[in-house]
């Protein structure tokens, strides 16, 4: 299943799931102007294609005792593809890291990683993140503030646009 091949109907459900993971599928169903058999197919399909990989609970980080959050910027020695998943699996079994993404550039891997505490972040990061296997060099950045966080992906239409151009 590809974006062209989502109807505007596939596109309504999947923005009102996006925005309500919870919905009970009558009420999705109400949403979108389908009865709730033919709606759970469309969400069925939509899941078995993968264009729905998961439900996820919203859970604040400081109320569950992580009060920084740093993006660590990961320069290895090589790239050689299996060096490059080494370190992802390395990072895989890190609980901290909650999120990382492979680069192009002068960076490899830039990761979000969450602590209780600087002390804590400290800790983490001589004892696991400099220390892994073909690590050449890291550079952090706390954060200060975070005033937009959105998870999943902008819903407009079947493809993306691009073109702010007037």
């Amino acid at each position: 299943m590809t974006a062209q091949s989502l109807d505007a109907v596939d596109l309504e459900i999947l923005s009102a799931l996006q925005e309500d993971g919870r919905m009970t599928n009558v009420d999705l169903a109400a949403r979108v102007g389908l009865t709730a058999p033919p709606c759970l197919r469309r969400v069925r399909s939509l899941e078995q294609a993968g264009v729905i990989r998961g439900y996820h609970a919203r859970l604040d980080p400081a109320a569950l005792g992580y009060g920084i959050t740093v993006f660590a910027m990961v320069s290895l020695k090589s790239q050689a593809e299996h060096e490059l998943r080494a370190f992802e699996e390395h990072v895989a079994g890190l609980p901290e890291v909650r999120e990382c993404h492979m680069l192009n550039g002068e960076i490899d891997f830039i990761l979000k990683i969450v602590a209780p505490d600087l002390q804590s972040f400290q800790h983490f990061l001589t004892s696991e993140l400099t220390t892994a296997p073909n690590v050449a060099s890291v550079k952090t950045s706390l954060t200060i503030r975070t005033s937009k966080d959105s998870p999943g992906v902008p819903i407009a239409g079947a493809a993306p646009s691009f073109d702010r151009g007037g």
